[in-house]
């Protein structure tokens, strides 16, 4: 892992009178492990820090009938609901309540009822397209991408999407050829040159603790 050091940069200060709300952004590739990584950073920060994930700010397509929906690219950021995103993270950002949609991959639409943003000190966002535009760039404190093999990501990605999203391993390997692995090199893996830190698919307690302890750091927390 690089070893991360707090962000020479400018950050936009949230407006809310309860102090200050720290950004962290967690980028890679599907299969990378984002959401483990993130999982386990939001267990070492508890009660200070919450999960926010990009998967969840996909457009709803349930209007849309089933061929429609097999031909959607969901690896392109043009799949993302972002002014949805903004709105939310703008809310959260200055420390008010907010209803976050949850997504549903077999169906491909949003399930009811949406989830409650409690507000708190550290917000861990995590995705595909964490800080592609710039426009969001600014918000983030702490930026960390993920780095993972092709191969082992298609294999988590085989086991994750047969098991949680209903799908088959064929039409799997057809979307890994098709969709993930252009859009990876298009959109995904250019974040790797703006990380503050690079952290492998796999990392040691250490490396977690290391991350941890920055957070802790940036936010100003035990």
């Amino acid at each position: 892992m690089t070893t991360p050091k707090p962000p020479n940069r400018p950050q936009q200060e949230p407006t809310n009178s309860g102090g200050r709300i720290v950004l962290v952004g967690i980028a890679g590739g599907s299969g990378a492990g984002k959401t483990w990584l993130t999982e386990n950073l939001v267990q070492r920060l508890t009660p200070h820090a919450g999960h926010l994930t990009l998967d969840d700010f996909y457009r709803d397509l349930a209007s849309l009938p089933a061929s429609r929906k097999e031909r959607v690219n969901f690896d392109s950021p043009d799949a993302i609901d972002w002014e949805l995103f903004d709105a939310c993270l703008d809310r959260i950002r200055s420390g008010r309540p907010v209803a976050i949609p949850r997504y549903d991959f077999e169906t491909h639409a949003r399930r009811e009822p949406p989830r409650r943003w409690p507000p708190c000190s550290v917000v861990i966002v995590e995705g595909l397209w964490t800080w592609t535009r710039r426009a969001q760039q600014r918000h983030y404190a702490l930026r960390v991408f993920v780095e993972a093999p092709p191969a082992l990501r298609l294999t988590r990605r085989l086991e994750r999407d047969v098991d949680q999203r209903g799908r088959t391993p064929t039409s799997i390997r057809r979307q890994w050829k098709e969709h993930v692995e252009p859009m990876f090199d298009l959109h995904v893996l250019p974040q790797a040159t703006t990380a503050d830190a690079t952290i492998g698919a796999q990392p040691s307690e250490e490396e977690i603790e290391q991350l941890a302890s920055l957070v802790r750091q940036l936010a100003a927390i035990g």
